[in-house]
């Protein structure tokens, strides 16, 4: 299995980072510091490593620069709120494969692992792009939609609700599980919130004409297909 080391002192960013990668199958090691970081870096068993830029201890660019002095050659790729050209530069000058700064879309991450893991040899299973149910296609790194060849804009909480939809098509999915996904709410807090959005997509994705995609199940859910 492919072996991802994350070095990220941010708890939140940290375990998106992980979720999103864990999710395409790929098995990831978390560290926080940069002494924990550089110590885990200097094995060559990983296949990518993603890397903050800015860490307590020791920091990104002096992990990157101490590794590849020693000679470890393994892909890394910079992440920093710190996102001017200056600071791109100086992170791909010191040793860096790739840079990215957040906030991140979880599947620019996963397509940039999959670039630097393509250039290693070392890619063992595609990572979806583009998500297709019937005639809708979802573009998730232009994060655009289209049904019947038409774009449809959708500001991101519709996206990530029509992804998460299309994600599952053809089975049945809870407002909790929704909350969960789409909001990062751990419960289901009785509004109609849901109810709203999904009558928002709607009105875009099953336009007069259109064979209706997004179902609503009663008593159970929602489902798209």
């Amino acid at each position: 299995m492919t072996r991802i080391l994350t070095i990220e002192d941010d708890p939140i960013v940290g375990r998106d980072i992980t979720d999103t990668l864990c999710d395409a199958g790929f098995d990831v090691e978390w560290v926080r510091t940069g002494q924990e970081g550089i110590a885990r870096a200097v094995d060559p068993v990983f296949d990518v490593i993603t890397l903050d830029r800015v860490l307590p201890g020791i920091d990104g660019l002096t992990i990157v620069k101490t590794i590849r002095g020693v000679g470890i050659e393994t892909p890394v790729l910079m992440i920093s709120a710190l996102s001017d050209v200056d600071e791109r530069v100086s992170g791909l000058l010191a040793g860096g494969d790739d840079y990215i700064a957040k906030p991140f879309a979880p599947d620019e991450m996963k397509a940039r692992v999959q670039v630097l893991l393509r250039r290693r040899g070392r890619l063992q299973q595609p990572v979806a792009t583009l998500l297709k149910v019937d005639d809708l296609e979802i573009d998730l790194i232009a994060r655009s939609v289209r049904r019947a060849g038409q774009e449809i804009a959708l500001p991101p909480v519709e996206f990530r609700l029509l992804e998460y939809l299309a994600r599952n098509s053809g089975q049945i999915v809870t407002r909790t599980m929704i909350f969960q996904s789409v909001w990062d709410m751990h419960f289901d807090p009785g509004t109609n919130l849901i109810e709203v959005y999904i009558g928002l997509l709607r009105k875009k994705i099953d336009t007069h004409g259109m064979r209706p995609l997004i179902k609503t199940v009663r008593g159970s859910g929602y489902m798209l297909g």
